[in-house]
């Protein structure tokens, strides 16, 4: 397991817990906006920790943190990810998986094994625009609907969020993915940062205000819709 990064304790990442956030490396998508390039991008390994150090991290931080926060790169690329999670489990930790959605099976798989406890699942855009905003040709959308569906028939706590940058996102992308996401589900707005780590530079936020404004419209279809990072 490659581990690239580790924040000993956040108050954000995992809802209403204290936790920590682990990066594993590597991912299946190159989206322009992406803030780890350091995690994704081949030979980008100067940091790495081992899983010993980990887990002995976590045995310090029994009954001090309450969650775990697997995150990436996209988590689910990594074989071993579920014996690692497995294993955060029978330390008594709570886990939040944050996933693009790709690997529907693996996902389905760690919850039927009771091994997740919510989900964050990246919306990169609407449909049409997928593959431009994963940085991927010829995406197939048919992982997404699923891992989309699954959660939304599901009985496990979860998020919908994206990153919203203005060269991608437009107000008539807001109003395809309130039709996609259509429900009483939690989907965050998620105010784009620059920074030395983006993949493609020269990219930039809304203001705040226009930021609300696409969460407006939205919220019809999405009730629960809110704005993060502002």
């Amino acid at each position: 397991m490659k581990i690239r990064g580790l924040q000993k304790l956040t108050l954000l990442d995992f809802p209403g817990k204290a936790g920590c956030t682990v990066f594993l490396g590597g991912c299946n998508f190159r989206c322009p906006f992406c803030q780890n390039s350091e995690l994704i991008l081949p030979g980008a390994d100067s940091y790495e920790i081992s899983e010993d150090e980990f887990f002995s991290f976590l045995k310090k931080r029994s009954g001090i943190l309450d969650g775990v926060c697997v995150s990436g790169g996209e988590p689910l690329l990594n074989s071993g990810v579920e014996d690692f999670i497995a294993r955060i489990k029978d330390m008594g930790y709570l886990v939040k998986l944050d996933t693009n959605g790709a690997f529907p099976q693996k996902l389905k798989a760690l919850v039927e094994k009771k091994l997740i406890d919510y989900v964050a699942m990246d919306i990169k855009n609407s449909p049409e625009k997928y593959a431009l905003t994963a940085g991927i040709q010829n995406f197939d959308m048919a992982p997404i609907y699923e891992s989309v569906d699954f959660l939304m028939n599901g009985n496990l706590d979860f998020e919908f969020r994206t990153t919203v940058v203005k060269q991608l996102h437009s107000r008539e992308d807001f109003q395809k993915i309130g039709e996609w996401l259509k429900g009483d589900e939690k989907y965050f707005l998620q105010q784009f940062k620059d920074s030395q780590f983006v993949l493609e530079k020269g990219l930039c936020a809304y203001e705040n205000d226009e930021l609300l404004g696409l969460a407006d419209v939205a919220r019809p279809m999405i009730p629960n819709i809110q704005v993060r990072g502002i």
